[in-house]
């Protein structure tokens, strides 16, 4: 609502008694805000919009400035979504804050602040005439009421070799304004219009969401960003849109999705490399007066190089940002002249690939943001209940992850009939709940070198089409998934001799394979439709209800101009095209394990492949990694073969399936070659998990490092846990390290032993933990829990539930 729509009653009874003469003059008071929607102020999540005005007669106080452009006796107004709440006066909601610089007899407004309250953060951003609003804090929940001292330009006097006007960080900082880091937009129409400047600003509140617009009439362009802070999960999401309003056409080098603060405190920045077999290497970088970039240049979210980071202060607190995107990404932090940080997130565009003609769009993918005073794991819990909420799930909620087995380490190319429905009553027999056919039943498909594109079953492996084994599938009570690799070719296959034009490449340049495929150009007439079509045709014949969707390269240059972001554009509109018509359909996002990894993709599916590594010492390092940003229901893990046909490594049944029990649990191997001992531990641990997998798959998940080679994992909420404690490397001490636990309540727990696996050397009150022992939570979380001793790659698994 405007001013002039503020009942008279809620400024009456606001504590606002001794204002007079408002009337119409309302809207002047509050001409640069606009306020709508209808959640109290005091709830968390709420946007508070606050005044610094000079006392006039319009509020008809006494005042008596001093000598000098400053006022001592302003006073604050804040308004929330109802209107008029409070004025600072002794007594009233708000305490006495002192205006900012005096302009003139009249009444200006000095600055207007803009608060957001999550359940541990807060925000504040600052405007003031016709320029982009100031970012003034990001960081622990600030007390309510709580806003800056006065206007940021009134605090800080200018240093000496500086431009004469203050050049601060705001939400959307630009070279032509005389800012000196990096800019939040490099773009050019035709060599001009280069350094761009806000010359309008525009600031729109609701409950949970401020909406700033931008304009630049000089370089006719206009930004839209939005900031959505969700009181629930503490996480911020921003994105941002770039408006061509000019009449010629203008290139854009860049566009930030979000530029945000770092206190001066922020030590260092977490981030991740890796490549394919070896996914979610964490890295460390400290931070200096400097700038640290990461850019990822692979065409798909990549494996060495996702778009995530986690800035950690002094104190412990930790800033996350994961951007929503499947493709090309940059990451930066820049160090500023007041000692804070700038931090961006956007796409790395390449050259000439983004072009607005007059009137036309581009907007950036989402920024997940959030801050936690509890670290990495706090930072973890805000992403996990941020990324729940944003899924789509057929039926529309997430109903038990079925345990699922796949083909391919198993089989790989070797399918027929008659083995695979061998393979489906093993499966059935032991729990197997979902049934995957990997790659290798479409038409010509004996190795990786041929057919990519002929989605038609082999007929030589399936005479008769892949109906047979999908009835007998579904017949035994389980589910049936197909694998596909819609975005490929293969040079040696139908589709590609009837349209070598469908296929990505540079004009004039050598056709460059991976994997022995190319990647097919989404934006070409006709190929979406095609795959839809083929898509389609599957899912309509067969009873699929899941596909594992694979991308099994990188993307590199082709055609005259870059397609990266209208390669994933194409995608998540196929996807999202393919969910509309077979809601019911689950989809699996791999990429030679996990190179596509991100929240963008995450919303058309519904699980990923974390790696294609089933190493199980090599996966407890990448899934504990995975879940800092993703809930572990659509982490894809699953007990592979001894030995790891990446590594070579061999590890025992228990210790591989124990690795796998935290995530979407699966089997990928052929059960018809294990022993009878190893099929009934097989058929105990798949047992073990569905009797676990809604406390695993639900509520917050912890993780630590018991020291001497040991780390843990906890699974629920503080009333009731599931932990999981590993030895990845041989003990160097004599006796186990405590496990603290700080997320405990006080109380007294039950700890009970839930593995089967046993060691020697069991003292009594380990010898006791299978049938449950008390223990203190307050001991558990200063002292810690005693743990039994194990060898290393093994594990032992226990519930805490308080009494």
């Amino acid at each position: 609502m405007t001013a002039q729509d503020l009942p008279p009653a809620q400024i009456a009874g606001g504590g606002i008694d001794d204002v007079t003469g408002l009337g119409g003059e309302r809207d002047d008071l509050i001409k640069r805000g606009t306020v709508d929607g209808a959640t109290a102020a005091s709830r968390a999540g709420s946007v508070m919009v606050f005044f610094f005005l000079i006392p006039t007669t319009v509020l008809n106080l006494a005042c008596s400035p001093t000598s000098g452009p400053w006022a001592h006796c302003g006073k604050l107004i804040a308004f929330d979504a109802n209107g008029l709440i409070g004025r600072g006066r002794s007594g009233n909601r708000y305490p006495t804050r002192y205006a900012g610089r005096l302009v003139g007899a009249a009444g200006e407004l000095m600055a207007q602040f803009y608060v957001m309250h999550g359940r541990a953060s807060s925000l504040v951003i600052e405007q003031a005439d016709g320029a982009a609003p100031l970012w003034r804090y990001w960081g622990p929940r600030l007390a309510e009421g709580a806003v800056p001292e006065a206007a940021l330009a009134d605090t800080r006097p200018l240093p000496t070799f500086a431009l004469d006007k203050d050049v601060a960080l705001s939400v959307f900082p630009l070279i032509g304004e005389g800012w000196f880091a990096q800019s939040a937009l490099l773009a050019h129409r035709a060599q001009a219009d280069w350094a761009q400047a806000v010359t309008q600003s525009e600031v729109v509140v609701t409950a949970q969401t401020i909406r700033i617009r931008l304009a630049d009439e000089v370089s006719e362009l206009s930004v839209d960003i939005q900031l959505a802070l969700d009181p629930e999960t503490d996480v911020l999401t921003t994105s941002t849109k770039l408006t061509n309003t000019g009449a010629g056409a203008m290139d854009v080098q860049w566009l930030a999705a979000a530029s945000l603060p770092l206190p001066p405190d922020t030590r260092r920045i977490h981030f991740y490399n890796g490549r394919h077999q070896a996914e979610f290497g964490p890295q460390v970088q400290e931070l200096t007066r400097s700038l640290w970039r990461r850019e990822n240049r692979r065409g798909l979210t990549s494996h060495d190089a996702p778009p995530t980071g986690f800035a950690e202060t002094a104190d412990g607190h930790v800033y996350a940002a994961h951007l929503a995107w499947s493709g090309n990404s940059v990451q930066q932090a820049e160090w500023l002249d007041d000692g804070r940080y700038l931090w961006q997130f956007g796409e790395w565009l390449a050259p000439g690939e983004v072009q607005l003609r007059p009137g036309e769009t581009i907007e950036t993918p989402e920024l997940l943001a959030t801050f936690s005073p509890g670290g990495r794991n706090g930072a973890m819990q805000n992403f996990h209940a941020a990324i729940r909420k944003r899924m789509s799930w057929p039926g529309g909620g997430m109903r038990p992850r079925p345990v699922q087995i796949n083909t391919w380490e198993g089989f790989y190319f070797n399918h027929d009939t008659a083995g695979m429905k061998a393979l489906a009553d093993e499966a059935a027999a032991i729990g197997i709940e979902r049934f995957v056919l990997d790659d290798g039943w479409f038409e010509g498909r004996k190795d990786d070198k041929a057919a990519l594109g002929d989605w038609t079953p082999d007929r030589t492996k399936y005479p008769d089409g892949l109906g047979p084994l999908a009835a007998h599938v579904t017949g035994l009570g389980m589910e049936f998934g197909l694998w596909v690799e819609p975005e490929m070719i293969n040079p040696d296959s139908s589709l590609a001799r009837a349209h070598p034009d469908w296929i990505l490449t540079g004009e004039g340049r050598p056709r460059l394979t991976g994997r022995n495929q190319m990647v097919l150009n989404l934006n070409a007439p006709g190929v979406t439709d095609y795959l839809y079509g083929v898509l389609s045709d599957l899912l309509r014949s067969l009873p699929i209800s899941y596909l594992k969707w694979d991308h099994n390269r990188e993307i590199v240059a082709g055609g005259p101009r870059a397609v990266y972001r209208r390669q994933v554009k194409a995608t998540y509109g196929l996807m999202a095209r393919l969910r509309a018509d077979f809601p019911n359909v689950e989809i699996e996002a791999c990429a030679a394990g996990g190179g596509r990894i991100d929240a963008g993709i995450l919303q058309y599916t519904h699980r990923f492949w974390t790696s294609d590594s089933l190493d199980a010492v090599q996966r407890i390092a990448m899934q504990r990694e995975f879940l800092r940003v993703f809930p572990p229901e659509v982490m894809g893990s699953h007990i592979g073969t001894a030995p790891a046909h990446s590594t070579r490594r061999r590890q025992s049944l228990d210790f591989r399936a124990g690795v796998a029990l935290a995530g979407h649990f699966g089997v990928e191997l052929d059960p018809m070659k294990l022993d009878a001992k190893d099929k009934g531990r097989l058929a105990e641990w798949i047992g073990t998990h569905k009797a676990l997998r809604d406390r695993l798959h639900s509520g917050r998940v912890w993780l630590g490092e018991a020291g001497d080679g040991a780390v843990w994992q906890a699974h629920g909420e503080a009333r009731d846990l599931i932990l999981l404690l590993y030895r990845v490397e041989p003990t160097a001490q004599r006796h186990m390290p405590l496990v603290r636990l700080p997320m405990l309540e006080d109380g007294a727990y039950t700890v009970t032993r839930i593995d089967q696996t046993r060691t020697n050397h069991i003292a009594p009150f380990i010898e006791a933990m299978p049938a449950g022992v008390e223990v203190s939570g307050a001991w558990l979380k200063q002292s810690g829990l005693t743990m039994p001793t194990i060898a290393a790659e093994t594990l032992a698994i226990f519930r805490l539930v308080t009494k």
